[in-house]
């Protein structure tokens, strides 16, 4: 039982911070188009890559917590358990890659 209940509280703690990414990035998008500053079109494109690769990262994030949730509650079952490395490496590098995308945008506004 308890284990079940720790891979459902684990199954949470990856929700929240998808939707905080998708938050984020939905938050650049919009300040971006409140700001009464001159936009460049390549700022404009950062801008809607950042909103779009936030919501999708988000997005992917939800469903890799789903298929981790669900394999491991099998193999908790099956009393076979073994760790998933490539979900956290997999969203690591996305965050990475949209980390840099925000920094080439903060770049082009100053």
């Amino acid at each position: 039982m308890q284990q079940h209940l720790a891979n459902e509280r684990t199954f949470l703690a990856w929700v929240r911070p998808a939707i905080a990414i998708m938050g984020v990035g939905f938050l650049v998008a919009n300040m971006h188009y409140a700001t009464d500053a001159p936009h460049t079109p390549n700022a404009d494109m950062l801008a809607n890559i950042i909103g779009l690769a936030s919501v999708a990262l988000g997005i992917l994030t939800v469903l890799l917590a789903l298929a981790s949730y669900t394999k491991k509650t099998k193999s908790i079952n099956d009393q076979t358990f073994r760790s998933s490395k490539v979900t956290l490496i997999s969203i690591g590098i996305l965050v990475i890659a949209i980390a840099l995308v925000f920094s080439v945008y903060f770049l082009m506004l100053n």
